[in-house]
């Protein structure tokens, strides 16, 4: 069966999501060999750039996120524009910063697979729950959708068509099934946990206890007593001649969901260039 990482970007006037996913495929291929990764775009990628890609595709059918800022309305397309039997989905804003192949194996004996515990840059579980009350107050499955996995097949497929429903109409299903602490926008993390509350699936489509995690740097989750508005503004950065990356003193393993734009300097992504193959 074919394996690959799927991503889907789409720039906004404040943000490049197509360098982010650029970069995010760069460190994939430093960290870990023989791995195959898509881009899925309707913008312009640019000839140095597509080296790392073994596949762009064009988003499905329509843009449904054409007029938006917040370009999340194509996202459950994913699983129909995937090129691969099996799929590790990933936002764009993300490194990979080690050898996560041994993933496949466990992610393979499920049909579909999302993330529901995260770390902060400490290597510490997120127990703050400041971005989750819509969950809380309505009892929502805990997904994280950074980070999933799909195999193609009648399980993972029913979930997408139900998701695709959900993201259309998503002001009557949040209205339906979760209107404590009401969210006025449509998300991903939000709809993903509607569907799977709906069709009854959350114990076969996450666990808890799971190593298959992320590092998530929004500020409220990294424990601190005074938040600052960007965590970019109080954490050095710092790439050692090894090629890990620190942040503050710790060494980033596993993948990094580093969330502000201003990260992604030129100097991290030339360190990513320096001598990766694919």
């Amino acid at each position: 069966m074919s394996k690959g990482f799927c991503l889907l970007a789409q720039n906004n006037e404040k943000t490049d999501y197509v360098r982010q996913a650029y970069a995010l495929a760069l460190s994939l291929h430093k960290y870990n060999t023989g791995q195959k990764i898509s881009l899925i775009t309707n913008d312009k990628v640019p000839d140095e750039w597509q080296g790392p890609f073994d596949k762009i595709i064009s988003i499905p059918w329509s843009d449904d996120a054409q007029d938006e800022d917040w370009k999340i309305q194509n996202r459950w397309k994913v699983y129909h524009a995937s090129p691969y039997d099996e799929t590790i989905v990933l936002e764009a804003d993300m490194l990979i910063l080690s050898d996560i192949t041994h993933w496949w194996d466990e992610l393979g004996k499920r049909e579909l697979f999302f993330t529901s515990n995260v770390r902060t840059y400490r290597d510490e579980l997120v127990t703050n729950r400041f971005y989750r009350k819509t969950f809380d107050a309505n009892n929502l499955p805990n997904l994280y959708s950074a980070l999933h996995y799909f195999k193609k097949g009648d399980k993972a497929k029913e979930f997408y068509n139900l998701l695709e429903v959900i993201v259309n109409n998503w002001q009557l299903f949040y209205g339906k099934y979760a209107p404590n602490e009401y969210q006025k926008w449509c998300s991903m993390d939000v709809s993903c946990a509607l569907a799977s509350k709906i069709i009854g699936n959350e114990l076969d489509i996450t666990d808890p206890n799971s190593y298959i995690t992320f590092t998530h740097m929004k500020t409220r989750l990294q424990g601190w007593h005074q938040v600052p508005e960007r965590w970019t503004n109080v954490i050095g950065r710092y790439y050692k001649k090894d090629g890990s990356l620190l942040l503050g003193n710790y060494i980033q393993k596993g993948i990094l969901h580093y969330v502000e734009d201003m990260f992604l300097s030129e100097e991290i992504i030339e360190k990513l260039k320096d001598g990766t193959v694919y």
